[in-house]
């Protein structure tokens, strides 16, 4: 009892004299702001100077900067100065990781998490895609992966085969995407609501769609490699020299 006792005292005695309960509280406080989570599952997408975070999160850039220097503060986030911009991004993958597993603790204790989801996403479903099963029928021409985010997102790291088609240009670019096999659309995630419109966009328009609801966070905790820099190839070519190639014995 009196070594239980000892322990107990010897550990409280750790936390409050050297901070460390402090330290590990600046982490939380950082993040008790749903506008400062909004900022880090942009920055997850790519990195960003203040204004493109501004314009992208709906804050003013005075309000964008001061949530970013609480996130620098607690070193979840870097930055850089390009000539009159700062660049932030995260503060390394571990940082990436941290809001995979902060992402599935909410949707594990908090019923509210699938109650938004259903009144965000209408009767679109969370399901997961087996991404190996994806990429064969990309590869083989059954399928086009389409990734619905802006270019600089997609830029920065998208899934292997997948075809930029920004969500504000879908309207124009429709003639671009077969029409006889299906089109997968994904965005930032599962909770992102670009390939949600996206898909709905499409099937009013006669196409085979649906929705990988995967973005960077859950590539980085399943480990799936993904590719940067942009795409040379036109979509409405791909689908065609797929097949072609398939046709070979």
């Amino acid at each position: 009892m009196n070594l239980m006792l000892y322990s107990i005292d010897l550990l409280n005695t750790i936390y409050m004299d050297h901070g460390i309960a402090v330290q590990y509280a600046r982490i939380g406080k950082s993040l008790a702001s749903p506008q400062r989570v909004i900022l880090l599952d942009l920055l997850a997408q790519s990195e960003r100077p203040v204004e493109a975070l501004a314009h992208a999160s709906g804050l003013s850039v005075a309000n964008t900067s001061q949530h970013l220097r609480i996130l620098l503060a607690a070193h979840l986030v870097t930055n850089r100065k390009q000539g009159q911009q700062v660049h932030y991004r995260l503060a390394g993958p571990i940082v990436l990781g941290f809001l995979s597993d902060l992402q599935r603790l909410a949707e594990m204790q908090l019923a509210e998490v699938a109650q938004a989801a259903r009144i965000h996403l209408a009767d679109q479903d969370l399901e997961g895609v087996d991404h190996r099963e994806l990429l064969r029928r990309v590869e083989s021409g059954e399928a086009v992966l389409i990734d619905v985010r802006p270019t600089e997102e997609y830029a920065a790291g998208h899934l292997p085969g997948a075809i930029s088609v920004p969500a504000s240009d879908l309207g124009r670019r429709f003639a671009e995407l077969p029409r006889k096999v299906e089109i997968i659309a994904y965005c930032r995630g599962p909770y992102c609501a670009l390939a949600v419109t996206a898909v709905d966009e499409l099937r009013r328009r006669g196409y085979r769609a649906r929705r990988l609801p995967d973005g960077p966070v859950q590539w980085a905790q399943r480990r799936i490699r993904t590719v940067t820099g942009p795409r040379p190839d036109c979509p409405d070519r791909i689908p065609a020299r797929r097949r072609s190639s398939a046709r070979k014995p």
